[in-house]
């Protein structure tokens, strides 16, 4: 098996992971709060990678660099919230499709912050992307459509701070670090207002939220293994499948359709998101992370 289909693959299972928590999370929502889950799903998260926190500890936890991992802890937390709400309050495929808008967000706020440069071919990528949130948000002179679309749109402004972080402190910090920071400090913002929102879990709700955060986190180790293997830029637009997915859950566990401004507007944004992850794998960059998973992304 050459090194590209084995991270495909690796990649296909990855997506399916985290697609099918993202169906558990609103079958879950139902019953729990948002926050809930998250708080679940971070702790199981940090139990699979203690062993390795704990190895670096606490040289680890050191940094000179509060700023920018509060910043990518943010954006982290943010992402990850309004990822939960959306798929709790939307229909699955629109919640994924919307949230895909995260690699224009990512290449706006590299200018700014990382003094990179947006040539016109990558420009005109980003337009067509967020005309494709536009078809799927449908905004109109009364008002969007559906206001709960702002939500995951609000993620993916979250998973651009997050990215963007982790670009420029991959500079200087390593992945134990990135990983401990994010597997620790986002538990924490989530658990804080536990003692209030906490709903006491039966058995079969239990079951559901460990599932998630177990799913989840073999979904991340998944997604490293599979960019290890392959060729970034083919690797990453496997991240597209999510829509497939989401589309069969969303009919198979709740009777979703996409209706077609949800459609055409996957067809803009997913389109845009390829050619810019091609072309941005294609170009050489300095000081590039290993990994975007490794860092325990949202």
């Amino acid at each position: 098996m050459s090194p590209n289909l084995k991270g495909v693959l690796l990649a296909l299972v990855g997506t399916a992971m985290f697609s099918t928590a993202a169906a558990l999370i609103k079958l879950a929502a139902a019953e729990y709060p948002v926050l809930q889950i998250l708080f679940i799903r971070q702790a199981i998260l940090f139990l699979v990678v203690s062993p390795a926190i704990v190895r670096g500890f606490p040289d680890n936890l050191r940094t000179r660099r509060i700023g920018l991992h509060a910043m990518r802890l943010t954006g982290a937390f943010v992402a990850l919230v309004c990822g939960f709400w959306a798929v709790a309050v939307l229909p699955l495929t629109m919640a994924t499709v919307l949230a895909f808008s995260s690699v224009f967000f990512t290449t706006l706020l590299a200018v700014p912050l990382l003094g990179e440069r947006v040539h016109v071919p990558r420009a005109a990528a980003i337009c067509v992307g967020f005309a494709g949130v536009l078809a799927v948000m449908r905004p109109s002179p009364s008002g969007i459509a559906d206001i709960q679309a702002l939500i995951p749109v609000a993620g993916a402004v979250g998973v651009a701070f997050a990215m963007v972080g982790v670009r420029k402190l991959s500079q200087t910090e390593s992945a134990p670090t990135l990983l401990a920071y994010q597997a620790i400090f986002v538990g924490v913002l989530a658990g804080l207002p536990m003692p209030w929102l906490w709903v006491a879990p039966d058995i079969d709700g239990l079951i559901l939220m460990v599932a998630i955060g177990l799913i989840s986190s073999l979904g991340q180790w998944v997604g490293v293994y599979a960019l290890r293997s392959g060729e970034a830029g083919l690797v990453s637009s496997i991240e597209y499948m999510k829509l497939i997915y989401a589309t069969l859950l969303g009919y198979l566990l709740f009777s979703e359709w996409p209706d077609a401004y949800t459609l055409a507007g996957a067809a803009l944004i997913v389109g845009a998101a390829v050619f810019t992850i091609h072309r941005e794998a294609r170009r050489p960059r300095a000081g590039r992370p290993v990994a975007a998973k490794d860092t325990a992304l949202p």
